[in-house]
């Protein structure tokens, strides 16, 4: 009988809770990870750990924390439920050699997770993941006695912390806060049951923030916790009928960001990640480059060729860009999906920080967010995104997959001829008037159709008319 399956995808390990994600293969992960920092960083190297709201996550993060310990890893344990920024900030800020955090981020409720951070406080990058893969042991090759978590703790082998609040004080220095309360505005937050819960109460109080899914439920009403439109009708309905300025909204482990104005409608990460660039740089005065994955707007090209600002493109996925952003010259780096950092924080996506430094940019500009996208367009002209998710067998994808190799592509995507097919990661279609891609999750048995063009109407008939060649409607 073959071992189960360890393998991490775009960002981290992910699995269904008692299939795959098991006591034993997180231990065979954890103890890959603490041979990885000993060939790496020697006989004393040091982590954080920390767990989202996900089930048994607390009794995953203690288990972990017990292989790494007994490996001779010195932990620092999160005492309370956090974020996963949160535990990218706590590496970088206690000079530690790795974090990770047990979570499976957006997934369905059934998944539990294994994220690695990198030193400089960001995802591991992909050599970083590849090096912890190739360490993870056989199943039934590691030792199943453990040393009890609380003698680790007594010994001094694993140091409790209160990351929570450490995080707290450093969002308070990275924005405006006292800005955003001296406003007045008044913002809804979605925690969708997930780690953000509390984080924005906590930074502008409870005359100013509008609390919604804050409690604790492990299977997240049973709807996978990503702060996409369509789950975010109570959001947009709460925000509609009161007098909030906007609505915020995270994922299970709240590094990803969705938002609605102050009208209920939900604003892409395309425009939040432009809106970004041009508060930075305008109004702030910063200046760096714009990193992007494949599947994110065309208008930050334009906008980086407006303000002399190099715009790099990378493969999907924000391991990607993380790493560019642990120096000085990136002003912001982020994708389609909702994960985007910004110069003035870690290296990191971080949906708390990037909603506040909106909502920062909307009292400072003294506009609507809505006025503020109205704004962008009309200066960098119409750039409308349309996506579909579509599930597909996994052999249903590769002979998709095959199909667009063997034939470069579609010829055509709704009667526009494909200019040039880009395959960076996946198929991406250029066209006269807008661009669509092609691409299959790395986390999930689903290929991606996204698109770009000048209407969300003639978005949509782009991925509509992908869907039909590759007989995907079926």
């Amino acid at each position: 009988m073959s071992d189960p399956p360890i393998e991490f995808g775009t960002d981290g390990w992910r699995a269904v809770i008692a299939e795959d994600y098991t006591f034993a293969n997180l231990e065979r992960v954890a103890q890959a990870t603490a041979d990885w920092l000993h060939d790496e960083y020697g006989g004393s190297p040091s982590v954080v750990v920390g767990h989202d709201a996900r089930f048994l996550g607390r009794q995953f993060a203690e288990r972990a924390t017990q292989v790494l310990a007994e490996a001779g890893v010195h932990v620092t344990f999160a005492d309370t439920m956090v974020s996963t920024p949160a535990v990218s900030w706590a590496t970088q800020a206690m000079d530690c050699d790795a974090g990770v955090v047990i979570t499976a981020s957006h997934n369905p409720p059934e998944y539990n997770g294994y994220k690695v951070k990198a030193h400089f406080g960001g995802p591991a990058p992909p050599e970083m993941i590849t090096a912890v893969e190739d360490r993870i042991r056989p199943a039934g090759a590691l030792d199943r006695s453990r040393p009890a978590f609380g003698g680790l703790t007594s010994e001094g082998r694993v140091a409790l912390n209160d990351i929570r609040s450490g995080y707290l004080n450093a969002l308070h220095n990275a924005l405006d806060i006292d800005a955003i309360v001296d406003s007045g505005l008044t913002v809804a937050h979605d925690a969708m049951y997930g780690a953000g819960q509390g984080l924005v109460t906590d930074l502008l109080g409870a005359d100013q923030a509008i609390p919604l899914r804050h409690e604790r439920n492990p299977s997240f009403h049973g709807v996978a916790p990503e702060p996409i439109a369509d789950r975010l009708g109570e959001l947009s309905d709460t925000v509609a009928n009161s007098d909030c300025a906007a609505g915020l909204a995270n994922d299970g482990d709240a590094d990803r960001i969705g938002m609605v104005d102050e009208n209920g409608d939900f604003v892409s990460s395309h425009r939040i990640l432009a809106l970004l660039v041009k508060y930075l740089y305008e109004e702030r005065g910063l200046s760096g480059d714009i990193v992007k994955t494949f599947s994110t707007t065309h208008l930050l090209d334009k906008m980086g060729e407006q303000y002399g600002l190099t715009v790099e493109t990378t493969p999907i996925g924000f391991k990607h860009i993380a790493p560019k952003m642990s120096g000085d010259t990136v002003l912001v780096g982020g994708e389609e999906s909702g994960g985007i950092a910004a110069a003035g924080h870690i290296p990191e996506r971080d949906g708390i920080y990037i909603g506040l430094l909106i909502v920062e940019m909307m009292v400072k500009r003294g506009k609507t967010l809505s006025a503020l996208v109205d704004e962008l367009l009309e200066e960098f002209g119409p750039h409308y995104n349309y996506r579909d998710d579509i599930h597909i067998r996994e052999d249903q994808k590769a002979d998709v997959l095959d199909r667009l190799d063997t034939q470069g592509g579609l010829g055509t995507v709704n009667g526009h001829p494909a200019q040039r097919v880009e395959t960076l990661d996946g198929f991406k279609h250029v066209t006269d008037t807008g661009w669509l891609l092609i691409r299959p999750s790395g986390t999930e048995p689903v290929l991606r159709v996204y698109a770009e063009a000048e209407s969300l109407k003639a978005a949509e008939a782009l991925v509509k008319d992908a869907s039909r060649q590759l007989g995907l409607n079926d």
